[in-house]
Formats: structure tokens, sequence, C-alpha cells
């Protein structure tokens, strides 16, 4: 789902990162408070004020997002669900899932504590707003959490809208799938008023961009899209889990795949290896062992001038759990490596032997035709 991500502190045993996209929406949010909201709502005020308390805004929409996040995966943890921590991007956050709840009332629990934190957290700034007017607080701060109080009203509503992959969607899978028993015939319905949901958008943010309002017809626009493609792919995704629930890495992964001696140099690698086969990442053999990793990007990263006399051995990484399964894990682990890290490919090792290679684009094309001949029902 995301980007380059960057890990900023752990609370609660989660790990918190942020996605190099959010800095877009924090400089959309402060931009848009300092130049538009405090000022049309807060007159007369010093412009350095309104900036700060648009830096003030952001930092509090980043507080609020962290704060949502957290009770889901609090939950999860209570129901003895893997989280592997919290993402912020530039459309919120998300609470990392490494599987889907095992049951109904652990999704309901789940999906329907992430509006109430958010409407938790507005009550609690109401009253601090009330307690700070009493005592003469300044406007600018009082202004600041105005906005977010009424902003986590806004989460909190928006969030509980019947559509997946957001709460109130998540709320709706739940039901249906406590009624038929069949979760993915409740992901397929929440997925599709997802993204009808999505389509809507589109279409608001298309009217908005014609009647003049730039910012907001492109927000909308882009919230659509990205709700739309999310509720697709999710429903890909829980289709893909079922049909690799039963299979091991060994059964997916190519045998004998192509590998790359330790000794040639980069502009031989390139141009006999990289310009042939198109691949991102290829293992790095000596003596019929597994040495490390070499990838197009760390290629990019040395100097040009250097590619004829650097060796391939010289800039091999070692290969990781980033970038390697076991032939006997599950299929699955190999999409949640591949999902965690963005790599396409995964060097499927015993010991220090390479015995294959999974990939992504291998496994997509199983999906896809287990699809057309409409043979998942048998395989999930």
């Amino acid at each position: 789902m995301f980007g380059r991500s960057v890990r900023l502190f752990n609370i609660l045993g989660f790990e918190i990162k942020i996605d190099i996209s959010w800095l877009i929406l924090a400089a959309l949010v402060t931009w848009s408070l300092a130049s538009g909201l405090f000022p049309e709502y807060y007159k007369d005020l010093p412009r350095a004020s309104y900036w700060w308390m648009g830096v003030a805004g952001a930092a509090g929409l980043f507080l609020s997002i962290v704060f949502h996040e957290l009770a889901h995966s609090l939950v999860a943890r209570n129901f003895g669900i893997s989280m592997k921590g919290i993402t912020l991007f530039i459309f919120g956050g998300v609470a990392e899932m490494e599987d889907d709840p095992p049951n109904p009332r652990t999704e309901f629990f789940m999906a329907i504590v992430g509006p109430l934190s958010s409407a938790a957290i507005s009550l609690f700034l109401f009253l601090i707003i009330f307690w700070g007017k009493e005592r003469g607080w300044p406007v600018t701060i009082n202004g600041v959490l105005a906005y977010l109080a009424w902003l986590n009203i806004v989460l909190a509503v928006f969030n509980l809208l019947p559509a997946f992959p957001l709460d109130g969607g998540r709320v709706l899978r739940s039901a249906l799938w406590s009624w038929k028993k069949n979760l993915r015939w409740a992901t397929a319905i929440a997925a599709k008023v997802g993204s009808g949901l999505g389509i809507s958008l589109i279409i608001l943010g298309v009217i908005s961009l014609f009647m003049g309002n730039f910012v907001g017809g492109l927000w909308w626009f882009m919230i659509g899209l990205f709700m739309r493609s999310t509720a697709q792919r999710s429903y890909q995704q829980l289709l893909a889990r079922g049909l690799f629930h039963a299979k091991k890495v060994k059964d997916l992964m190519v045998r004998n795949p192509l590998t790359v001696p330790r000794s040639i140099s980069l502009t031989e690698f390139v141009n006999e290896y990289v310009y042939k086969h198109h691949f991102q990442m290829y293992p790095v053999l000596s003596l019929g062992r597994l040495t490390g990793c070499i990838s197009v990007n760390q290629v990019a990263a040395t100097p040009r001038e250097e590619w004829s006399t650097q060796t391939v051995g010289a800039i091999a990484l070692p290969c990781n759990e980033e970038t390697t399964v076991g032939p006997e894990d599950d299929a699955n682990k190999a999409l949640e490596v591949m999902n965690r890290t963005g790599n396409s490919r995964l060097m499927v090792v015993d010991g220090d032997q390479l015995v294959g290679i999974i990939a992504l684009k291998d496994m997509l094309t199983l999906l896809s035709l287990k699809m057309e001949l409409n043979d998942l029902e048998k395989s999930s």
C-alpha cells in the first residue's frame, strides 16, 4: 500500500511509522488552516499566529489518527491478533494486521472502536475548551482545540460509512459474515459498497473541479480513487489468502533460478542480467552457496565510472528476512513479506542453499487463472 516509511517511535509495543506521503498531507493541512480556516474564524490575529495554529492543527491531526489506529491495534491484540504496527500516510493511517479477524465478533469490536475513539477524543476536547474558556485561555489555543474537536467528529462520522475498507464497512462485513457465515461473500458485498462510494467521491471531485474548487475537488477525487482501489484490492487479497492458505512456498517457487556469480563486474551484470531479464533483485552465489543479494538500486547507487572495476561481490548485501523465505513456509507468508517490503521476488533458502525463487507475478498469474476458471471456491 505504501512507499518508503520511516519509524518514529514505539508505543504500547506498537511501532509507529510515517510514510513519506504524510508530509504532503501535513503541508496541505498546515497551509489550509493558516491561510484559510483560522483567518476566517479568528479575525485580526498576527500572521505568525495563524501559521503556529496551522502547525499545531496538523500535529493534532497526527495524534488523533495515531490514537484512532492505536485503539484498533489494542483491541486486535486483546483478541490475539498479531499487529505489526501503525503507518500514517497521505489518506490517514492504518493498523497493519497480519491476517483477517477470525470471526465476526472480533471484526465488529475491532472496527467499531475506531469511530468510538475519535468520538471520545472530540468529547474530551470540548470539555477542555469549556474549561479553558472559564480560565481565559488565548483564542489561539481554543481555536486549535475547537478545530481538532470538530475534526474528530468528522473522522468518526466518515469512518462509520458502511463502505469497506472504512470502519463502517468492516462493521457491515461483520454483520454480513455473521448472517451468512461466509467471509468471502461478506467481503465481496462490503467491497462493492466501498468501491461504489469511491466512484461517488470521484464524481464529487470532478464536479467540484468544474465549479472552481480546485483543491477540494482534487482531494475528493484522490480519496475516491484510493477508496475504490483499496476496496478492490482488499477482496483480491482475501481471495489470494484463501488460495494460498494450503500451499507451501515450495509448491509455487521456480526451481533452479537465475543466479549471479560474485566475480563479474557491475557492467557485465547490468548488460548480461538486468537488461536481458529485467528483474529488480538477483541472488549471488559462490561455490554453490548463497552469499548475498544484489539489486538494481544498489548498482544505481554506485558511481557509473566504477562499474567496470567494481564486482558484484563487493556491493552485494546479505540476504535477510526481507528478501528470503523458507521452502516449508506458508505461501501467505511470502505474500505478507512482499506486501511489507515491496519486494516482488523472494529467495527461497534452506540454510545457505538457494533452492528456488518465488515471484509475485507468478502468484498473481495463478490467482488470475483460478478466477477465470471460477475455481477459487474449491481452493479457499
